[in-house]
């Protein structure tokens, strides 16, 4: 009986020693892949990226991406002999390459991806939709529908003028809670527009033109919408990226939201966003723009010495998958980062809301992590913060150093107050502002360590982002 004992308190003991601090180890690991304009669906129990140069990538678990394919070219698995089969496409918009398409499932079980291409120095493009049995092809065309850039008559019987008409790029198509389908796209030029479409074959519903105008005109730079339903708030997000894509752009993600699918659209701040418009003559007129929408995030760095740390590099043309089971939303975009030239990749955000029902993204990408009860003193602390503001810019924003006190005070370069207002919630004054949003405990990949994160917003839609 000694013995039997005796191996049990040994076997129990062995057991504890080495399961009690693999629970406690957490290293997340990446597969990362390079898909620009990363338009996000989930078939199966699996997440698909499709993006420029039809791109496209598939994961699990929004960690570990792997890539499928990666350029325009008659090999591509994606749509074969692509050349021949887009030909109408690529001889309109004189191009050789694809720009951010999107993929949605219809009620005959099949994938319908709506591709487009663009001259690029013009607005000269042609919108289509291909379909497919699998999702990951190969894809046959159906036809193009939409053209923009034309001399003449354009799709809604008036000259076409880029200052107030669309350039019919970046389409994104989804259903609204009642089931009609839609889809939005737009690029710079005359702005964003919806179109409402036809469910059984895909196409646009006949007498729309180039359909209703939600935002943007005279070139201002707004592109990228994506549209996502969240029936806990009741409201229609739609995603937009302002300013420009490369490193020095000043790419960022910006909110606005409705009650309807086709708007009109407000931001936090009540503005209608059909404002959002460049003054008429100019072009890419970002001071005009810059008051509009809640800013998510633009560029910057945790770090003093930037090599050392984590940050982004002009962050944008996002899409946005909410779990209807886990009621989680994600945050899915293309970034660069700095010091890395226009090298980009996929990355993942979960999204959260404010006690308004406004976004907010948190400040680390995702690595499965739960919101959890956070305490007074585990979110006590000194914390380096990062004002998104909402301006568009190339400069990179670097932190301020803040000490979020136990009697709820804040001190250090910036003062004021906080409190916890739930498990996890979090309320937050700055120098006379009043933020709201959540704590989090998140992976930091540059420590390797799960730290204490918060994520705020202002009642004007300016996030601030701190790091412990």
């Amino acid at each position: 009986m000694k013995t039997s004992f005796f191996c049990v308190c040994l076997i129990t003991a062995a057991v504890i020693g080495f399961t009690l601090p693999q629970a406690k180890a957490r290293h997340p690991v990446f597969s990362e892949v390079s898909v620009h304009d990363p338009s996000v669906i989930k078939t199966g129990e699996t997440y698909y990226v499709f993006g420029s140069h039809l791109a496209s990538a598939k994961s699990k678990n929004l960690m570990q991406w792997q890539q499928i394919s990666t350029s325009v070219n008659n090999n591509n698995p994606l749509i074969s002999n692509v050349y021949a089969e887009l030909k109408e496409t690529f001889d309109w918009a004189q191009s050789d390459t694809l720009w951010a398409p999107d993929v949605v499932k219809l009620s005959d079980g099949k994938f319908y991806m709506y591709y487009n291409a663009c001259k690029g120095d013009s607005p000269r493009s042609a919108l289509g939709v291909a379909v497919s049995d699998s999702i990951e092809g190969p894809y046959k065309n159906k036809g193009v529908f939409l053209k923009s850039g034309m001399d003449g008559k354009s799709e809604d019987g008036t000259t076409y003028n880029a200052a107030i008409h669309p350039n019919v790029v970046d389409p994104q198509t989804f259903f609204d809670k009642d089931g009609k389908l839609w889809m939005v796209y737009g690029s710079y030029s005359g702005g964003i527009f919806i179109l409402e479409m036809n469910p059984k074959t895909g196409f646009p519903l006949p007498n729309q033109g180039y359909g209703k105008k939600l935002l943007g005109g005279h070139h201002s730079r707004i592109e990228g919408p994506y549209i996502s339903y969240n029936p806990e708030t009741k409201y229609y997000y739609l995603y937009l990226s302002f300013g420009g894509l490369d490193a020095t752009g000043g790419y960022n993600i910006r909110a606005a939201r409705s009650k309807n699918p086709n708007g009109p659209y407000y931001d936090a701040a009540g503005h209608n966003m059909l404002d959002a418009k460049g003054k008429e003559g100019t072009f890419f007129d970002d001071k005009a723009i810059e008051p509009y929408g809640v800013k998510l995030m633009g560029s910057y760095n945790f770090a003093a010495q930037p090599e050392k740390g984590t940050g982004y590099v002009s962050p944008g043309h996002n899409s946005v998958f909410y779990d209807d089971k886990t009621k989680r939303t994600y945050l899915i975009f293309h970034t660069r980062f700095p010091n890395r030239g226009e090298e980009h990749e996929v990355r993942v955000h979960q999204l959260y809301m404010n006690k308004d029902g406004w976004p907010l993204a948190a400040p680390y990408r995702y690595t499965g992590e739960s919101p959890e009860n956070i305490s007074k003193t585990a979110a006590a602390g000194t914390y380096k913060l990062i004002q998104h503001g909402k301006d568009i810019t190339a400069a990179i924003k670097t932190p301020k150093i803040v000490r979020l006190n136990t009697n709820g005070t804040i001190s250090g370069e910036m003062t004021g107050t906080w409190k916890k207002t739930g498990d996890y919630k979090a309320q937050i004054v700055l120098n006379g502002v009043s933020y709201d949003g959540v704590f989090l405990k998140e992976w930091d990949s540059a420590r390797e360590k799960d730290v204490m994160t918060f994520s705020v917003l202002s009642g004007d839609g300016e996030a601030v982002w701190g790091v412990k």
